[in-house]
């Protein structure tokens, strides 16, 4: 290639300018198609976060009432639901031998805690301590 360029240096300067023009254009173009190329990545990232399918909780069939501790197929109250100190907060759902200490509570029927566990996680959590999901046969952590 050195054969081939002028022998006069105002010449070789336009070209080395011209170079110089070719080689921060393609620099340009690449930075720009890098970024452009982050924010393909980006979005690619976002859509298969939404289409990942959440999984649906329900509530599994009860077990029979021998198998629940119940006599002659009545229900036992089991659970306490304790009220929360402030609307912001959700109300604690306990087993009836919990021994975390709380103040204002209520009884609670084993089919409407599995209800409100599975169905409003918002409004109604386990119990951390005395884990009353597991014995409901329910995961909600």
């Amino acid at each position: 290639m050195s054969e081939m360029l002028p022998p006069d240096p105002a010449r070789l300067r336009v070209i080395l300018a011209h170079l110089d023009k070719q080689m921060a254009d393609h620099e340009t173009l690449g930075v720009y198609l890098r970024l452009q190329r982050d924010a393909v990545q980006a979005a690619i990232a976002r859509a298969e976060r939404r289409a990942i399918p959440r999984p649906v909780i329900s509530a599994p069939k009860r077990p029979p009432a021998a198998a629940r501790g119940e006599a002659d197929g009545r229900m036992s109250t089991r659970f306490i639901v304790e009220r929360p100190a402030s609307a912001s907060k959700a109300a604690l759902i306990h087993t009836s031998d919990c021994t975390k200490g709380f103040t204002s509570s209520r009884p609670l029927e084993p089919d409407l805690a599995r209800q409100v566990l599975v169905n409003d996680p918002a409004g109604f959590q386990a119990c951390e301590f005395c884990r009353p999901d597991t014995e409901l046969g329910i995961d909600v952590a």
